[in-house]
């Protein structure tokens, strides 16, 4: 069998797995994004794929082939979430979003950072104080993907999903902050070195500079799509500048010893925000893009789900320091969003339940966490309690995120149609 009937086949399983999956997630009343997840683990390395019959699951292989798929769905959800950010909302939850944002960041890596440097204390032996500090900078991260789906999945919309997808978009540019310095304090207690040019002007140039192309590739899209007036051709416009930004971003060089990078999520964070802020049409737009991406959204998921190393599960070290890690990361994003959102007078609902929503932890986390690898043996700690962290959140934080939205009535489960009952009515009325 040729390579390409292999990949073909792969991701076709990989994608009914992840649909067959999800209709038991229904009956089960569960997100669907968690049962893509569940679905992926199925296929993946640790279970089907471990038995290596071409197209029947995911190997550790195929996994490394299968990342342009990730970074183009991760592009997608970040132009999607773009759309947070129109200047009319903002004027209204503008500074509530920036203050919780950056506030709830804050008091989680404090918390995480307390909770392991006692560890480290206690177990010296178990985990180095520089992995603690820089898992405290880990802990800022939330996956947005996560998030998204679960908000689209049930149409929610209230008070709280409205300030949510701000705050978590916001995640990324704070936790490359925050991250930067922990990682600055941990390589000099580590590796006894520090080059304090390159450990603040990095991530800020990356922060900058991804705003910058983001901005840039957002006033070209809207240029570029007056040109265009049918609708399937101004969404081509838009896939292919969500593309093309991805792209530019995964370029990287090196200026007089600085690393210089992009962040793909920031850029498309950003090429979203202009767009839907000067395209009349973007709404529309917007949505056409949301169900062309929809098959790669799903695939995204279940190799997210194949990704996870369930080999992190057989050192009791990390299982300890991980739920530890959980624990204190969990407390942290509770507490730092609802005082944060108590001290900018938030609806009670967004005090109560805003923390739940931010817990989900995926993508973000993990790139900082391949990052700390810089700092040798304890780089690999940081990373496998992370892998460890990511496991648990991804599977239990969409659910989590449900029930807050539900509860605080932004999901109305009377308000959830099938499709084909809606066709179907739509044919009955026609035909009356």
């Amino acid at each position: 069998m040729s390579s390409t009937a292999v990949l073909l086949i792969t991701l076709s399983v990989a994608l009914l797995a992840g649909l067959l999956l999800s209709r038991l997630a229904k009956k089960l009343n569960l997100p669907a994004v968690t049962a893509y997840l569940v679905a992926g683990v199925l296929i993946g390395p640790f279970v089907l794929g471990a038995f290596d019959i071409p197209g029947l699951g995911i190997t550790h292989d195929q996994l490394a082939g299968f990342g342009v798929i990730s970074d183009v769905a991760l592009g997608f959800i970040a132009f999607s979430m773009g759309d947070e950010f129109r200047l009319s909302a903002l004027k209204k939850i503008g500074k509530q979003a920036t203050v919780i944002g950056i506030m709830q960041a804050i008091v989680t890596t404090i918390v995480v950072d307390v909770a392991l440097i006692a560890l480290h204390f206690a177990m010296p032996n178990v985990l180095p104080l520089s992995a603690a500090i820089v898992l405290g900078a880990v802990a800022t991260a939330t996956a947005p993907a996560a998030t998204l789906m679960v908000v689209r999945q049930y149409k929610a919309k209230g008070p709280l999903t409205d300030i949510l997808l701000p705050v978590v978009a916001l995640d990324d540019a704070v936790g490359l902050v925050v991250f930067a310095i922990s990682f600055g304090i941990a390589k000099s207690i580590s590796l006894s070195e520090l080059n304090v040019l390159s450990i603040i002007l990095e991530p800020l140039l990356e922060v900058i500079l991804s705003l910058g192309l983001g901005f840039v590739m957002g006033m070209l899209f809207s240029k570029c799509e007056q040109y265009f007036h049918s609708r399937s051709k101004r969404m081509a416009v838009s896939v292919t500048f969500v593309m093309l930004t991805v792209g530019i971003s995964c370029c990287s060089f090196t200026v007089g010893g600085i690393h210089v990078g992009f962040s793909s999520l920031l850029a498309c964070m950003m090429l979203g925000t202009v767009f839907c802020n000067i395209c009349d049409f973007s709404e529309e737009l917007m949505e056409r893009a949301d169900r062309w991406t929809a098959p790669i959204l799903i695939l995204f998921f279940v190799i997210s789900g194949a990704e996870l190393d369930l080999s992190v599960f057989s050192e009791w070290t990390v299982v300890v320091v991980g739920i530890v890690y959980i624990i204190a990361r969990s407390l942290g994003k509770y507490f730092g969003a609802s005082s944060s959102a108590s001290l900018v007078k938030c609806d009670p609902n967004i005090v109560k339940y805003l923390g739940i929503t931010l817990l989900p932890q995926a993508g973000v986390a993990l790139g900082m966490a391949i990052k700390a690898t810089a700092l040798g043996a304890d780089g690999s700690i940081v990373r496998n309690i992370t892998l460890f962290a990511v496991l648990i959140y991804e599977i239990v934080g969409p659910y989590l995120t449900k029930i807050s939205l539900t509860k605080a009535g932004d999901i109305q489960e009377e308000g959830r149609t099938s499709a084909r009952d809606a066709a179907k009515k739509a044919m009955e009325a026609a035909a009356k």
